[in-house]
């Protein structure tokens, strides 16, 4: 495979990441940008020794760590934007690397360049902390009846409360209306033909709250007027992955709003 194959297979992968770290895909995107450039003026970076794909996320670090980098990155949106793209929390990139892109212990040492005992311990303590501040109330949009109960028993087991589960737009409107959810979980395409997409923006209208979107249906999420922040899963999805995004979303989400004034204002 070539090496412009090699990178048009993995940077749907890198976007993915790249938006989970930063909790922005424009931010995200700076990034990748930034280590394809660098990729194309000396490709004796990619270090292939794990594999490809590592490689190409081993060079992605190096760039998402460079003080320079994160100083020349497109300018944020909004200033929690701008926040999340200046700091580098090795433990979240630990849990991320693991839990949504599914490397081996082994391969995320190498794309740290730190070793496996360092990798659980990281992985460890970002569980930890996660745990001990994303507890909130979950609202679903999901219409078929099974994948509903199996996310259902996915956040309790993470510890969150759930509101109820949503089969339609307007039940979803409805829902909302009894308890302002923390966090959403929707499905794009719903039971009696509505959108689970626009059932979101019509909730964002009266509240603020991180949204993961569970579908089967990606492209329509990525064509639409899809709302910020909000994070992509396609189905079928692994449970690791809900957890770790649904983690991710609330902390990204929790920070924005936990930062003193003059943090804000930065």
């Amino acid at each position: 495979m070539s090496r412009s194959q090699i990178v048009a297979e993995n940077l749907p992968l890198l976007r993915r990441y790249s938006r989970a770290l930063t909790g922005s895909q424009a931010s995200g995107d700076a990034y990748v940008g930034a280590m394809l450039e660098a990729l194309l003026e000396d490709p004796t970076l990619l270090d292939e020794a794990r594999g490809a794909k590592a490689g190409l996320f081993q060079l992605f670090t190096r760039i998402w760590n460079s003080v320079a980098v994160n100083g020349d990155a497109a300018p944020a949106s909004n200033a929690s934007e701008h926040r999340l793209a200046n700091i580098t929390p090795l433990p979240r990139q630990a849990f991320l690397l693991l839990s949504l892109e599914g490397f081996s212990e082994e391969e995320v040492a190498f794309i740290l360049g730190i070793d496996v005992t360092e990798v659980r311990r990281l992985a460890d303590e970002a569980g930890q902390e996660l745990a001990a501040e994303i507890a909130t109330d979950v609202l679903i949009i999901e219409d078929e009846t099974f994948i509903a109960m199996d996310i259902e028993s996915l956040v309790k087991k993470l510890g969150h409360n759930v509101i109820g589960v949503a089969r339609t737009h307007a039940d979803a409107l409805a829902l909302a209306g009894t308890k302002p959810p923390g966090l959403i979980l929707a499905d794009i395409q719903l039971a009696d033909g509505s959108s689970g997409l626009d059932a979101v923006n019509d909730l964002l209208k009266t509240f603020e709250v991180p949204v993961v979107f569970i579908t089967a249906y990606p492209e329509r999420f990525l064509t639409g007027e899809r709302p910020e922040p909000a994070f992509l899963i396609s189905k079928p999805f692994q449970p690791a992955m809900v957890s770790a995004v649904a983690s991710q979303a609330l902390f990204f989400q929790r920070n924005s709003r936990n930062r003193p004034p003059s943090a804000a204002a930065s």
